[in-house]
């Protein structure tokens, strides 16, 4: 008597899973159909947004039951509401725990709320982040806290595709209390050298900057920047090892000629003065998206929308 109340019980339970099934294909037509004539009572009053089909199957499950999952590759992608767009970190590259994800699109972005559901940022571990403007054509995103070291993360924005890794956490940290930066990798000292900040009215700026190129040597010239050569204040100057902390056009570069002031004076118009050992040392070890702390200066804070002070904002 059991086994045949058992089995009746079950042919049941099938035939409920049978309409279950029926009404889901009917409700999942009617939700993706075309809208009918203007005067036809809307399909699901009470709310502007259409039910997804996740959300049908839950809603005609019975209580008590698990309702079926619909397989990832069913559930559709919001169209992208853009043309493949450029996307940094670019695919293979390995950077730092302060890099932001940079996407520059083509053309101005009218809906950012749907070109922001067209975005799929994945990582592994799982990291939470958040999504913010630079214009109508370039949207950044960025943990709310740096990333953890060797972090995979694959961003697809339409059809644009980019898989890149987080390498080690080089963090730098260049206080102006004791003229000295300290460099950690993954939270241990690795080294350690005597700077020299910004002199009065050209002080460094305080906060958190971004790693971006690097140049072996190059030519610094204050008419770049609106100081012409022959001025008091004005400069061309050759150096080495020269690592890109700002966008407004702050390095950490050799300065041989000023390791006397280095650990003591501040004799720089706004650069990271430090040794050629010093230099070269951090040239070859800091990468793309490392982040450099500066602190304790009486320079304000560094420009949020630099292009390398994301972390100020």
């Amino acid at each position: 008597m059991f086994e045949k109340r058992a089995l009746s019980n079950r042919r049941r339970t099938g035939r409920r899973s049978a309409r279950i099934g029926a009404a889901l294909v009917g409700a999942a037509a009617v939700a993706l159909a075309p809208a009918g004539p203007a005067s036809a009572a809307p399909l699901w009053p009470g709310g502007p947004e259409v039910p997804s089909v996740q959300e049908l199957i839950e809603g005609l499950t019975p209580p008590g039951v698990t309702p079926p999952q619909l397989p990832p590759q069913l559930v559709p992608e919001p169209a992208a509401p853009f043309s493949a767009p450029a996307v940094n970190p670019s695919n293979g590259e390995t950077v730092g725990v302060a890099q932001p994800i940079i996407i520059r699109f083509n053309e101005a972005i009218e809906d950012r709320a749907a070109a922001e559901r067209a975005i799929r940022i994945t990582t592994q571990p799982p990291v939470d982040g958040h999504f913010y403007w630079a214009s109508n054509t370039q949207v950044r995103w960025k943990p709310f806290e740096f990333w953890p070291a060797n972090t995979a993360v694959t961003v697809k924005a339409g059809d644009a595709q980019s898989s890149f890794t987080i390498g080690d956490a080089l963090v730098t940290v260049a206080d102006n209390n004791t003229k000295t930066i300290t460099v950690t990798r993954n939270g241990e000292v690795v080294r350690t050298m005597p700077t020299s900040f910004g002199k009065p009215g050209h002080d460094t700026p305080n906060g958190t900057y971004i790693v971006g190129e690097k140049y072996r040597d190059m030519y610094m010239d204050s008419s770049t920047y609106g100081v012409p050569v022959d001025s008091p204040e004005g400069y061309r100057t050759y150096v080495e090892y020269a690592t890109r902390m700002s966008n407004s056009g702050i390095f950490l570069h050799a300065a041989p000629w000023s390791v006397g002031a280095q650990g003591n004076t501040n004799v720089s118009h706004g650069c990271l003065n430090v040794s050629t050992e010093d230099g070269k040392w951090f040239y070859e070890n800091a990468k793309k998206g490392d982040p450099v702390i500066v602190q304790n200066t009486a320079g304000g804070t560094l420009n949020g929308w630099d292009g390398l002070g994301d972390w100020n904002l």
